[in-house]
Formats: structure tokens, sequence, C-alpha cells
């Protein structure tokens, strides 16, 4: 019986995400991931190389994963707010690679990872989108484009990232839900970035 390398490739990386969105790269075990892939760990290193380097390997599948549920571009929702919107809604299917981000974070801050050029390479052509936008005239030119991909992004994520403030800052909003959440988000980023505002 011939071995399915792909197959136990993504045991490995599907067993690697738990196993870092719970622990961090710096608690999570190979031992661990491998037993719950049921994969000798060796493979691990056979095909992704050391901890880290599978660590980098987790956050593309992950990026990639939550942008083609996304959005390919933000060019092709009808505003930047439901670009936003397709964002939460990735996120409040699967917060996971939130947690994984956060755990990038707090590792390595904004110093280089695996995987940097082309992830790079794809919030580049993020950027590029939100441009042609203002190319356009649907999005304002007031502000930089990055500076309106990176609101999108965060107030689409913050939600997730802080769970307790964000509940002390609604328990007082009466009809509060994921539904309520989300309008609130395309409405507020449509109108940060609205060409027309006057």
């Amino acid at each position: 019986m011939a071995w399915d390398t792909a197959k136990t490739k993504q045991l490995l990386l599907d067993a690697a995400v738990r196993e870092f969105a719970e622990h961090g790269p710096q608690g999570a075990r190979v031992d661990r991931i491998a037993k719950l892939a049921g994969v000798n760990k060796e493979r691990i290193y056979q095909y992704f190389g050391n901890k880290e380097q599978l660590f980098g390997h987790v956050i593309e599948q992950e990026l990639s994963r939550v942008m083609a549920v996304a959005s390919p571009d933000p060019q092709d929702c009808a505003s930047l707010g439901e670009y936003a919107g397709r964002l939460f809604d990735a996120h409040t299917a699967d917060p996971t690679f939130l947690r994984l981000l956060r755990w990038e974070g707090l590792l390595v801050g904004d110093g280089p990872v695996v995987g940097d050029a082309e992830r790079a390479a794809h919030y580049a052509e993020k950027v590029a989108a939100v441009v042609r936008a203002q190319q356009a005239g649907t999005a304002t030119s007031e502000v930089a484009p990055q500076h309106l991909l990176y609101a999108a992004f965060a107030m689409a994520a913050w939600w997730f990232a802080a769970p307790r403030v964000i509940a002390m800052i609604m328990a007082d909003l009466p009809n509060d839900s994921t539904e309520s959440r989300r309008a609130a988000l395309v409405q507020l980023v449509d109108r940060l970035s609205r060409a027309d505002v006057n």
C-alpha cells in the first residue's frame, strides 16, 4: 500500500492548528501534534522542518482558508464595509486564525516569519484593490488605502480578540446579537471609507 503523503501532511497541519491555537508556538508540543494526527512525529520534521516552520505553514494554511471564505479581494464586494462583514462571518464561523495571529504577534512581534514574502504579496493585492476603489471614486482618497484596509481588518477582528471587553461594552445594549454586530460593522466601515461623506 502506497503512503499518502498529501493526506499525512494535512493530518499533521490540522492537528497543528489545534495545538498551536490552544497552546501557542512556545507551548505547543510536537509529540501532541503527532499523537493527535496519528502520525509518527518524525514526519513533522521531514515535511515541515522544525516547530517554528510548522507554525508558519499553519498560519499560511489558515490565512488561505479565511481569505477564500471572506472574499478573494475587497473589490469583489459591494463595499469595503461588506468586505469587513465577510471577514466577520469567517471569524464568527471559526476564530482560530485570529487566535493564531495573536500567538504569532506575541512570539515575533513585527519580526520576520515563515512565508513573509507570500503573505506580504497577499496583503499588497488587498491594498491594490482598495486603491482601485479609490480611483473609481467608491472609496475615500483622504485616507491611505493601507489605513482603510487595516481599519476593515481591525474592526472585523476586535470582536473576537477581546470577548470579555466586548461583553462589558455591550452589556446594556438592547438586542445585541451577532447579526446586529455585523450590521453595525458594515455600516461603520462603509461610513469610514465612503468617498461621498461630507
